[in-house]
Parts: C-alpha cells; structure tokens; sequence
C-alpha cells in the first residue's frame, strides 16, 4: 500500500476527485496548503500598490491505495491537475504499513 500526496491548484481539485472516483478510488483527504516552488510567489497589483505574495494557496490531496493501482493514480492525477502554467504542483509516493478502519477493525487492503 502506498499514499500518494498531490499538491495541486485550488480550482482543479474537481477535475482530479473525478478522475480518482473513475479509477475506483473511495476516499480522499483534502487540506488547504500554501506554499511556493521555483516561482519563489509572485507578485500582485492591487489598487495601484504592488504587493509580493510569498506563499501561494494550494491543495494538498492524500489517497491510500493498493500498490498496484499507483501508476494509474499518478497519470489520472497528472492528467486532471496539469494547466502547462508555473505552479501546477507535485506528487509525492509514501510507503504505507498499516491502515486499520476504526469502525469495523478492518485492516490494510481491506480498510482501504
């Protein structure tokens, strides 16, 4: 098992819970990030006054899924999350040992 961490922009996070959805993943974890990369921010124009904004609002998406299914994760997310612009984002793959479902006790692939 693996977890795969995408940092993506705002506004693509539809597009890429709905390539998930199609490859049969059940669940996400979505967090509000900010942060910056090569682009170091940008800067902005805002009544006349330049402002340098530092570190930009991103999403942070987290799935745990079966090993096997990690390369077509990696496309779909690739695939839903990509603009061509700076700042489109990263993918991170984490080991995964162990996933119990509280619930019912279930453990690993099947908590999955």
């Amino acid at each position: 098992m693996k977890i795969v961490m995408a940092v993506i922009k705002p506004f693509k996070l539809e597009e890429v819970r709905d390539a998930l959805t199609s490859l049969g993943v059940h669940g996400l974890t979505v967090t509000e990030v900010k942060g910056y990369g090569r682009q170091k921010g940008h800067t902005e124009i805002y009544r006349g006054a330049e402002y340098a904004v530092s570190f930009l609002p991103k999403l942070k998406i987290e799935v745990a899924v079966p090993t096997e299914i990690v390369p077509k994760v990696i496309e779909a997310i690739t695939a839903a999350a990509r603009t061509g612009q700076i700042g489109d984002g990263k993918i991170f793959v984490v080991p995964l040992e162990k996933a119990v479902r509280i619930r019912t006790g279930e453990a690993d692939a099947d908590a999955l």
